[in-house]
């Protein structure tokens, strides 16, 4: 079986094989393909490749087509590879993070050698930092890079850059509770940490939406640095256009400038415009809600629990840091919630990105059309889909209007005509606003991109490739 994806790869499917997670357009859209066998790190490790090599390789199989774009970009991660070859890491030894007499001396030396970092920047290899469209191949390429890295260096991590800070604040929570009442510079200790376990980072979907991040990411990039931290970052946005109306932005700036000159700055601009061609929707998106199609959405929720391993087991309980989150029906890979018990409570992204670890197929029924007074339903439900795209969930809704259009104004109310910078948007994510209306509910630059990503990933998710791929775990 073969289809083409985005940037021209062509995915040939082999159940054999170790497959990668890779993010591409596939018709029009921006998808997590779990079939595209690229060779793991270890598979790659046994014959030594470089990036260059294993791309080359690809395209002379026909697995990826030519493209000019993604060469030069390879081009680029080849030079890293090969500076990190011969790059020597610091030993970053632990600092107590306890409130004893030691760890406090500990913590004077080494707040007094602070001005010195553990390592010369200039020593240090110059990252990437890899930015474009949606579906251009950026983080197939970085996975690409990530798979190749030397066998030597087992220090390396690859994570989507949510999930990521995520992980951090956990462990400023945490490092916080030992320094105890006395406190202390929270940053540095997890800095430390990080670069311990890896000195290879890359980062996929970098973005920078809420103050708090911003804050710790200001500092954590400089000491991660002087630490020897290589980073390999892939974003939507030039660093310039980061955190563009957050709140304090001016003392992100720095941070800003701080990756501008500690990684290459390039754009990865495809030739080929793959979010046009036309796709097919497969019927996992059932409006409005009727008794009619109620039972058809019980009747495919019951045929998918039917066959699962374990029974239908209600008020099953998931534990996200410390908290509990119910879910009203599921098996052991199926669930089943109500809008409201998914959005219409606090939840967090760390709580969405929990169900769609645990669950690879998830129904929604009874989700209502949104107006400016449901505006944290709305962003909490596009946390959500985010989760659900980036974990390739499969999703069933049943809703009040079409999907795509759950935000949208009433196209006769004053005032609902499309802003420029939403018309943008929405050219450059391949939509149209016959397909999901206008909005004046999001304002802001991030949460006009959020809306506009949420609806063309809604779109994706509604397609008939992602429903016979989407749900395997």
């Amino acid at each position: 079986m073969q289809r083409r994806t985005s940037a021209g790869l062509r995915c040939r499917y082999n159940s054999s094989l170790s497959l990668q997670r890779d993010k591409q357009y596939s018709g029009g859209r921006e998808l997590h393909v779990r079939d595209v066998p690229l060779p793991s790190s270890s598979q790659v490790a046994q014959e030594t490749v470089s990036p260059l090599q294993q791309y080359y390789k690809l395209v002379e199989s026909g697995t990826l087509r030519t493209d000019d774009h993604q060469e030069r970009i390879i081009k680029k991660l080849q030079r890293l590879h090969n500076d990190l070859v011969r790059y020597e890491p610091p030993n970053i030894s632990h600092t107590p993070a306890s409130n004893s007499l030691a760890a406090q001396i500990s913590r004077l030396f080494t707040r007094q050698l602070g001005a010195s970092p553990v390592v010369s920047v200039e020593n240090v290899p110059k990252g990437l930092y890899l930015y474009g469209d949606v579906g251009t191949g950026k983080t197939m390429l970085m996975d690409l890079f990530y798979n190749t890295l030397p066998p030597h260096i087992k220090r390396k991590r690859r994570v989507h850059f949510h999930a990521f800070m995520i992980d951090v604040h956990k462990r400023v929570h945490a490092m916080k509770a030992k320094l105890g009442a006395r406190g202390g510079d929270p940053i540095e200790p997890v800095a430390r940490d990080l670069a311990q376990e890896a000195y290879v980072l890359c980062f996929d979907e970098f973005q920078v939406t809420d103050i708090a991040d911003a804050m710790v990411l200001r500092q954590l990039f400089e000491k991660l640095i002087h630490y020897g931290v290589v980073c390999v970052i892939t974003s939507n946005r030039h660093p310039d256009e980061l955190y563009k109306n957050g709140i304090q932005r001016q003392s992100f700036i720095p941070c800003i400038e701080l990756l501008k000159e500690r990684l290459e700055v390039t754009d990865l601009d495809s030739g080929t415009d793959y979010r046009r061609i036309p796709r097919t929707l497969s019927h996992v998106y059932y409006d409005p809600i009727t008794p009619e199609n109620r039972a058809e959405f019980d009747k495919i929720f019951k045929a998918f629990t039917s066959h699962a391993d374990e029974p239908l087991v209600r008020n099953r309980k998931l534990h996200v840091w410390g908290r509990e989150i119910l879910v009203p029906e599921s098996t052991d890979s199926v669930a089943k919630f109500n809008f409201l018990d998914l959005c219409g409570k606090p939840m967090s992204a760390a709580d969405y990105i929990e169900i769609t670890k645990n669950f690879g197929t998830i129904f929604v029924t009874d989700v209502p059309k949104m107006s400016l007074s449901q505006k944290d339903m709305a962003r909490r439900f596009i946390t959500f889909i985010d989760a659900c795209y980036e974990s390739k969930t499969k999703l069933f809704v049943l809703s009040e209007a079409p999907i795509y259009q759950i935000f949208s104004d009433d196209p006769n109310a004053k005032g609902s005509e499309i802003s420029d910078h939403m018309r943008s948007v929405m050219d450059d994510l391949g939509l149209s606003s016959d397909i999901i209306g206008t909005s004046s509910m999001f304002t802001g630059d991030e949460e006009l991109f959020a809306f506009a990503r949420c609806c063309s990933r809604l779109v994706q998710m509604g397609s008939k490739e992602w429903a016979e791929t989407a749900g395997a775990r």
